[in-house]
């Protein structure tokens, strides 16, 4: 029994030992993703072992919950053997092929399922490797789009307060979080940023439909005050994910459309988090929000995080557009590496076998939209999951809770710590108050309290 006892001791020490090391590599060699400039190079963050299901299990062996399904990507859970053998079978078949001059079978049969989900005519995919590369190559495409067309001033992009679009240069000069430019540099003379449109943080006093009329006359106006013939396009996520799974207003993102279709400004319907079974679609731009856009953008849940893959749906009439113009010869100078990856594109195809196998049926369903009575018709409202919030929690009931004063309950919090502002100013610099979701985690892990980073100069919210 001794013996026993003390081999599992040195086991113990052994393994401790090993993640003691692991620390010191990632301390010394290892640049963690968003780092403060005083831990940049020097930290270590929480070890993830082994994943299965909805559980993964971090270095110390503790079996935990993984909430947010890694970063909203894991749709199908951990430990899926279909899909490790897909990319065993694919890389043994076929590793890699250069998407320049050549195509795989994966990718063709990939671009064909997800146009068979996606609304209205968007019947072509570009692939990319992820959400940045989708939502940069979007951009790219309607500046190539416009600049065929004759017309290479209209590329200003509108983008709003709270939004989170990605990390390389363009997509990240969209993102409307404070914290996430105010020591970046940005392609701030392209972009205008409108409000939030977060239904619980507008003025006490202003119902929904207010707010609602609210922003798309800010929109509407901005379209004016700019110029529809120097704005290109329009970049939204139906639902603002990092931004605090922001629910918009009912009614809002189809009458932002309408605007943009009058104006010939290209809707762009960021889907990275929303699609692939988050809201129990595919896609759920039309079937959740009542929206045709002329792209979407897609990433994560196309493979459950299993290889990284994105990619943009583009509407028909855009490319027949193209192929009509005068400029036959010119050439959409844009791809990855990576673009169409046979590995990537095998994996997402059976990915979707999985969802369309019950997975969908499964998920929360169709979001109650704010603002939206629980008896009336449409998708918002009733069908499966209707009472379930987009980010898969229950008890929104279709109506936030209107602004009121502290209550009972508040002025017992407030003993302990003071009360959240109850409302924020709206307009152009919205982004610098609207949906300011920086968390007491993010601070403490930099050493700091709770709150905004130094400001390090004017920032420029519109072009």
């Amino acid at each position: 029994m001794a013996a026993v006892e003390k081999a599992e001791f040195r086991r113990g020490d052994a393994a401790s030992e090993h993640r003691d090391g692991l620390k010191r590599s990632a301390e010394r060699h290892l640049i963690q993703p968003w780092p403060y400039a005083g831990s940049i190079g020097n930290e270590a963050r929480t070890p993830i072992g082994s994943g299965d299901g909805i559980y993964i299990t971090d270095g110390e062996g503790r079996r935990l919950i993984d909430g947010p399904a890694g970063m909203w990507c894991v749709n199908v859970g951990h430990r899926r053997e279909e899909l490790a053998r897909v990319m065993y079978d694919q890389a043994m078949t076929l590793s890699y092929n250069t998407p320049w001059y050549t195509m795989s079978d994966p990718s063709a049969e990939l671009a064909e399922r997800l146009a068979a989900h996606a609304p209205g005519d968007l019947d072509h995919v570009f692939f990319t490797t992820g959400g940045s590369s989708a939502v940069e190559t979007a951009l790219r495409f309607m500046q190539f789009f416009n600049n065929v067309r004759g017309r290479p001033e209209k590329k200003l992009i509108i983008s709003r307060g709270g939004a989170y679009h990605g990390s390389t240069y363009l997509s990240a000069s969209l993102n409307g979080r404070p914290r996430d430019r105010d020591w970046m540099d940005g392609a701030d003379d392209l972009v205008i940023k409108l409000t939030c449109p977060n239904p619980f943080r507008r003025p006490a006093g202003m119902s929904i439909e207010g707010f609602t009329d609210f922003l798309v006359d800010e929109f509407r106006e901005t379209v004016t005050s700019r110029g529809a013939d120097r704005i290109g396009a329009f970049v939204g996520e139906p639902v603002q994910a990092s931004g605090g799974v922001i629910v918009p207003p009912p009614g809002y993102l189809p009458r932002i459309r309408e605007i943009c279709r009058e104006n010939d400004i290209l809707y762009i319907s960021d889907e990275v988090v929303t699609a692939f079974g988050r809201l129990g679609e595919v896609f759920a731009s039309e079937k959740v929000f009542g929206i045709e856009p002329d792209m979407i953008t897609f990433a994560k849940g196309v493979t459950s995080g299993y290889f990284p893959l994105g990619g943009v749906m583009i509407s028909s009439r855009l490319t027949e557009v193209l192929r009509k113009s005068n400029h036959a010869a010119a050439m959409f100078g844009h791809g990855y590496t990576y673009s169409s990856h046979p590995i990537g594109c095998a994996v997402g195809l059976k990915n979707l076998d999985l969802l369309e196998g019950g997975i969908l049926e499964h998920a929360p369903g169709r979001a109650v939209l704010p603002g939206a009575p629980e008896d009336a018709g449409g998708p918002a409202a009733g069908g499966r999951g209707a009472r379930r919030r987009p980010d898969g929690l229950r008890g929104m009931r279709g109506r936030p809770r209107e602004p009121q004063p502290a209550g009972t309950r508040q002025r017992r919090r407030q003993a302990h710590r003071p009360a959240l502002p109850r409302t924020r100013p709206l307009g152009a610099a919205a982004d610098q108050h609207v949906c300011d979701v920086a968390t007491a985690h993010d601070h403490a892990r930099a050493g700091r309290p709770h709150g905004r980073h130094p400001p390090r100069g004017n920032i420029a919210h519109d072009g």
